[in-house]
């Protein structure tokens, strides 16, 4: 709401005897003295010129002591030593100094000292009020903005108001997006208290859940504070049906609701002789319907066999020495047979699950990236290795004592990047996923034939995948189904980026009657346990594979099979997806799966 100042008209009607006391205004302060005066008003210019005086004064007198003093070293002078205008130099300065610190630091400087006290959430019950008048003699109650903080130009500091009936005609000119009005809400009185402490600035958004010890009211009150702060409504993000106490210190800070996202299920999947259903969560129309034929045809086709190659998470710190030399001496070190074991034993002490496979090193310049390796049982592993890498180099310092630890992540590793080492070397799981389609399942649940497939194949993914100079992208869209099942089973989606490597080959073999299919993926990143896998929703997704939480028996053996699940997904979704291109199905899928029937004029209103 903006409140300005207008010259009073005679009213026909009784005068509220406090609006005698300002004459010149319609807006009366109520508990507080003078509250609209203000210090800058006893300042000789306007305070924009102000400012820009003494920040003028302030940078110009510090360069000049810093030229005086600089040629005062250069003649070797004593510094103590100062002329008349240098000591008004440095009077000029401290006084600049003091104005800036006054106008523009003290809030900050209070903000770190003055913490919040044990009754944060008490506040004063006599609160300034401003009372603006309008012309048919109604008041309307404004709570005095109490905000610590001076307000930026993008930040909307109009008043609350508690009345938003009673409109004042100067107020109901006003642009829209300028009135912030009060949405009744079901809070207790307590839950005010500390939404206002919040909105003061007193208590960090952040501290609620330590402060109040219940995390879902902490998600409320948070949520409540920032739709007053914003203006806008999150009425269509849910707050009530989920448990924040599962996030707390791993999952997610400072929530304020969780977004839906549908549950899909493809299946069943037939591979290496068991039949799965596969948890998909996506907004993406006719990805789970294309996915559920691509595994009918491998059904109907006698399934799907698969191998895990590899089973190895990597971190690759940075080091830096004087000279390249070192930095080599380091390397022949590492890569040295002889001292595998004493490393390893060093590694290995960060967890039970840990074991160290190999480490390899990239030298540039005098800096050094080496590239660790382990196993992680069936957790993705990454904190595991990332222990592990600390013990080591804290172990190296002894006998390199001039190393100099950069970072302990040097992008070698390579995390939530496309890069050509994950699709060389591997990382996490490499698995290799391939069944042989017969013709007949082409034809009649495909909708196209062998020939086809085999020359799209080979142009679209292949050559047109070279052409574009991809990394790993020779496939057709192996991340939408990568993507669609780490959501559902709590994966990290950040590390879809190298965990869609693929590429898809495609061979007609028996004479050409039928189709061998294959999906190489050498850097699938799953885990059974930890961060997302033991939310509920999630782990219902991962008991639904059969590989929810860790495997009693043999260490690794669910976030292994997961992966598996997730190559001949994707070996699922490449046939389904290349027969729809292949035949010319894919516009008329899309625009039947992908677009809503609803009549949305009808749905908004």
């Amino acid at each position: 709401m903006d409140v300005r100042r207008r010259p009073v008209k005679p009213l026909d009607g009784p005068v509220d005897p406090r609006s005698k006391q300002r004459r010149a205004d319609d807006v009366v302060v109520a508990g507080g003295d003078a509250s609209s005066i203000k210090a800058s008003d006893a300042l000789p210019l306007p305070l924009y010129l102000t400012n820009a005086v003494f920040f003028t004064l302030f940078f110009s007198v510090v360069y000049y002591l810093l030229s005086r003093w600089r040629e005062k070293i250069r003649t070797s002078t004593p510094l103590h030593l100062v002329t008349p205008a240098e000591m008004a130099a440095i009077v000029a300065f401290v006084a600049s100094f003091i104005y800036l610190v006054g106008f523009f630091g003290v809030d900050f400087v209070q903000s770190l000292i003055l913490r919040p006290a044990g009754d944060v959430w008490t506040a004063d019950d006599e609160e300034d009020e401003v009372v603006v008048v309008g012309a048919d003699h109604e008041k309307i109650l404004l709570k005095e903005d109490s905000r610590s903080s001076p307000c930026g130009q993008a930040l909307d500091c109009a008043p609350i108001v508690q009345k938003p009936k009673l409109v004042d005609p100067v107020v109901q000119d006003a642009p829209k997006e300028k009135v912030i009005e009060a949405v009744p809400i079901a809070l207790p009185e307590e839950d005010e208290e500390i939404i206002k402490s919040v909105l003061e600035g007193k208590t960090p958004s952040y501290s609620l859940e330590s402060k109040l010890g219940d995390c879902k009211r902490a998600a409320a009150i948070r949520r409540e504070a920032l739709q007053r702060i914003t203006g806008k409504s999150l009425s269509g993000l849910p707050l009530e049906g989920f448990d924040y106490e599962s996030i707390l210190g791993q999952c997610c800070e400072m929530p304020v609701g969780y977004v839906q996202i549908p549950v899909g299920i493809a299946g069943p999947l037939l591979l290496d002789g068991r039949e799965y259903s596969v948890p998909m969560a996506t907004t993406e129309g006719c990805l789970v319907a294309s996915t559920n034929r691509g595994c009918k045809a491998i059904f109907m086709s006698g399934g799907a066999t698969s191998v895990l190659l590899r089973d190895g998470m990597t971190r690759a710190p940075i080091v830096r020495f004087a000279s390249a030399k070192r930095a080599a001496d380091l390397k022949f070190f590492l890569e040295n047979p002889a001292n595998f074991e004493t490393l390893a034993v060093v590694f290995n002490r960060s967890s039970r699950f840990a074991r160290l496979q190999n480490i390899k090193c990239a030298i540039a310049g005098k800096n050094l990236y080496m590239r660790f390796s382990c196993s992680t049982g069936d957790a993705m592993g990454m904190n595991m290795v990332s222990k592990g890498v600390q013990n080591v180099l804290d172990f190296l310092q002894n006998d390199f004592s001039d190393m100099d630890v950069l970072g302990i992540s040097g992008n070698f590793c390579a995390d939530k990047k496309p890069a050509a080492v994950n699709w060389i070397e591997g990382r996490g799981k490499s698995v290799v996923c391939e069944a042989t389609i017969k013709g007949d399942m082409v034809r009649k649940v495909l909708k196209t034939s062998v020939e086809s497939l085999v020359e799209l194949n080979m142009l679209k993914n292949l050559t047109g995948s070279a052409m574009a100079g991809a990394l790993g992208g020779f496939n057709a869209h192996a991340s939408n189904i990568v993507a669609a099942i780490f959501i559902a089973t709590g994966q990290d989606p950040a590390q879809n980026v190298e965990s869609s490597h693929c590429i898809t080959m495609m061979e007609a073999i028996n004479d050409g009657k039928d189709l061998h299919v294959s999906v190489t993926m050498p850097s699938v990143e799953v885990g059974t346990v930890g961060g997302g896998t033991q939310l509920a929703s999630q782990s219902a997704c991962l008991n639904l594979l059969g590989v929810k939480g860790a495997n009693k028996e043999l260490a690794g053996a669910n976030s292994r099979l997961l992966a598996t699940v997730v190559a001949g997904a994707v070996l699922a979704g490449e046939l389904s997806l290349m027969s729809a291109i292949s035949a010319g199905q894919l516009v008329n899928s899309h625009m039947k799966y992908n677009r809503s029937g609803k009549d949305l004029a009808k749905v908004s209103s």
